[in-house]
């Protein structure tokens, strides 16, 4: 009897771990139809242009607040400044709430006389997969 509880219970573990691995998955294919979300502001790509919002072209390991041509926020140059540089990881935290994630970044750098007024992105994605999924999409523009 014990043996097979604990052969059950071995079971289902196995079985979790592998729902957990699925739902955690990056998959850039979903990412770029998340993506047309965010092309309202941006563009990616090897002929991207500034819009709304600078070029995401080779974002990641990229100094925020430093794309050329584009006219960033105080908020988002001061990230930069104190060492904000795009990961995956990054965009995955940055993508809920832009502001907070910027404000946050330069209290925890000691800089939160600098962590005042917004970004220029007002755009919020709620959805963890997704943003796993376009943080996904967007690497594979990476230099």
């Amino acid at each position: 009897m014990v043996s097979k509880l604990l052969t059950i219970v071995a079971i289902t573990a196995a079985a979790g771990s592998l729902s957990i691995g699925t739902a955690s998955a990056q998959d850039a294919a979903k990412g770029e139809t998340v993506f047309k979300q965010c092309m309202t502001c941006h563009r990616i790509g090897p002929d991207a242009k500034n819009l709304v919002g600078p070029v995401l072209t080779g974002v990641i390991g990229r100094q925020t607040g430093t794309a050329p041509g584009f006219a960033y926020s105080p908020l988002n140059k001061a990230a930069g400044e104190a060492g904000l540089v795009w990961s995956k990881d990054l965009i995955i935290a940055y993508l809920p709430d832009p502001n907070a994630f910027l404000k946050k970044f330069l209290t925890d750098k000691g800089k939160a006389d600098l962590a005042t007024g917004t970004t220029k992105m007002t755009f919020k994605l709620a959805d963890e997969q997704q943003r796993k999924d376009v943080a996904a999409y967007i690497a594979t523009f990476s230099k």
